[in-house]
């Protein structure tokens, strides 16, 4: 035995849409894909959240000297934390990338 406390593994659709719901908790539009044992919640450009029934996980920025992206996660059994931390990810791309004035409204989401 490794002496780790073992995974809680769930269906990895089934906690995408958990964290979809979260996330329409914080004002967030997203949409659920789900295929090959991954689920993906895609919520902004540059913002996909991948799930694999043990965690969530997302992009959080580049490291330069190591020429590779940096990666946060958060396991599936809270679904409201990670969608707290998946909205301040949200915030900063939102302020980067914020939507063309003819797509402002069209997901429902404010200009």
């Amino acid at each position: 035995m490794s002496g780790e406390p073992p995974m809680v593994t769930t269906d990895p659709c089934q906690a995408a849409e958990l964290l979809q719901r979260a996330l329409q908790e914080e004002g967030i539009v997203s949409d659920v894909h789900d295929g090959y044992g991954l689920a993906l919640v895609s919520v902004w450009v540059g913002l996909v959240v991948w799930c694999d029934g043990e965690r969530f996980w997302w992009r959080t920025g580049w490291d330069g000297p190591r020429h590779r992206f940096v990666y946060a996660w958060q396991p599936v059994t809270d679904p409201q934390r990670a969608a707290r931390r998946i909205a301040l990810r949200y915030a900063d791309l939102r302020a980067a990338h914020p939507l063309p004035e003819l797509m402002a409204g069209a997901r429902g989401d404010p200009a």
